[in-house]
Formats: structure tokens, C-alpha cells, sequence
């Protein structure tokens, strides 16, 4: 069946895909263990496929942020304690509170409108399914993303929507790892703050809730994991 694959460019083309989206998906869902080997010949005979497929999804995972590249030693899940974390965290309470201003500024009614129902679809959705293992949902994920993204999309500015697109993928670990770490945060309450105090055009508020929203997520990750009850 790898032979046929690869006598079809289309057909290896699709391969690589299908594997890239099977490892993205089992980092995120906790598959692998924060700083965990990802072994190319075990993925690769795990997954029925060549050496040069599994690599090639390897890479793709490293530029979103979804593992490492070590050198002499292959590829691994990022760290809990990796500072990049931090510098991420650190970005992202420069920029989104800003961006959110403008947005609150420039924010028409059908931008109102768009937010109303993002913050809806994520208060529908569930953020845990047991078949899904012990992080977020994909569709909460999803929903929490669209949402977030939502809040920011009035400020008409494609650029910083990119910047933001961008931060957002290479938060995506911490942000699941930092939920796992403290479950008994109220996201709820947070989100619904957030989509009051935008539609209320309280722009100090909206940016001073996101702040916190953004430090939280940071610093769980420096401290110690909640206990269980």
C-alpha cells in the first residue's frame, strides 16, 4: 500500500496529510507526555508509513510549536517549564488588549452580532469528552479560538489578525496543559466577561479581563498543578 502511495504524487500528498493531522491531533489530545520522544520509527510503524512521511509531518508539527527538533537527539514534545511559554504569554498580553480596544472602537452592530453568537456556540459546547482524552475537546477548542478571534476581528486590521492567528497556534499546548493543571478555573465566567464587557463597549474592562485571562493560563504552567480533591 506505501508503494502505491508513493508512485502517486497526489496519493503520498494525502499520506502525509492524514499522519501530519493524526500527530497534530495526539500531541493536543495528550498522547505524548510534555517532553515526551516522538521516535520516527515508532510513529512510522505505528502508523504503517515511511520514515520520510513521519519526518515530514514531524517538521510541520515543530513550526506550529508542537514540538521540538533536538539536536542529536530527534524530536520531542515541548517541556511544561519551556520559557517560550512565557515569551508567548508575555506577546500575547502585549497585543490582544490592544487589538481589543480597537476592536471595541471600531466594532460595528454585525460585529456585535458575531460576537453574541461565538460566545454562545462556546457556552453550548463541551470542553471535556472522555473519548477524547483527558485535554479539551477539538470542537471546544475550535469554539474558544472562533471566539477569542471574534472579539478581535472589529478592529479591521488583517495584519494584526495574522499576529494573532499566529500567537494563538503556538499557545495551543500551554493553553491545554495550563487547563489540566488548574480545573477548577471558572473559563466560564472569564469568557462571559469578556463578551459583557465588550458589547458594553467598556474598553478598560474588556482589556484589563483579557489581561487576566492571558496571566492565568502563564502561570499555571509556572506553578505547582492543583491537587486533586
Amino acid at each position: 500500500m506505501a508503494k502505491a502511495h508513493t508512485s502517486n504524487p497526489g496519493g503520498k500528498q494525502m499520506l502525509s496529510e492524514q499522519v501530519y493531522a493524526h500527530l497534530r491531533d495526539a500531541i493536543l489530545r495528550g498522547d505524548h507526555a510534555p517532553g515526551g520522544p516522538l521516535k520516527p520509527q515508532d510513529l512510522a510503524k505505528e502508523q504503517g508509513v515511511s520514515l520520510a512521511v513521519v519526518r515530514e509531518a514531524l517538521v510541520r508539527v515543530v513550526g506550529e510549536g508542537l514540538a521540538d527538533r533536538l539536536p542529536n537527539r530527534g524530536f520531542a514534545v515541548p517541556a511544561v517549564t519551556d520559557r517560550r511559554w512565557q515569551e508567548i504569554a508575555e506577546a500575547r498580553r502585549t497585543v490582544e488588549p490592544v487589538v481589543l480596544r480597537m476592536s471595541i472602537e471600531r466594532g460595528d452592530v454585525d460585529w456585535e452580532a458575531r460576537v453574541r453568537a461565538a460566545h454562545h456556540r462556546l457556552a453550548r459546547t463541551p470542553a471535556y469528552l472522555p473519548e477524547e482524552g483527558e485535554y479539551y475537546t477539538s470542537a471546544w477548542s475550535e469554539a474558544h479560538r472562533v471566539f477569542h478571534r471574534t472579539l478581535l476581528e472589529g478592529c479591521g486590521n488583517p495584519v494584526l489578525l495574522e499576529t494573532f492567528d499566529r500567537m494563538w497556534t503556538a499557545s495551543e499546548l500551554a493553553r491545554r496543559w495550563s487547563a489540566h493543571r488548574t480545573p477548577g478555573r471558572d473559563g466560564v465566567l472569564e469568557h462571559r466577561r469578556l463578551e459583557e464587557a465588550a458589547l458594553a463597549r467598556d474598553a478598560d474592562t474588556a482589556a484589563e479581563v483579557l489581561i487576566q485571562h492571558l496571566t492565568q493560563t502563564a502561570d499555571a504552567l509556572t506553578d505547582p498543578p492543583a491537587s486533586s480533591p
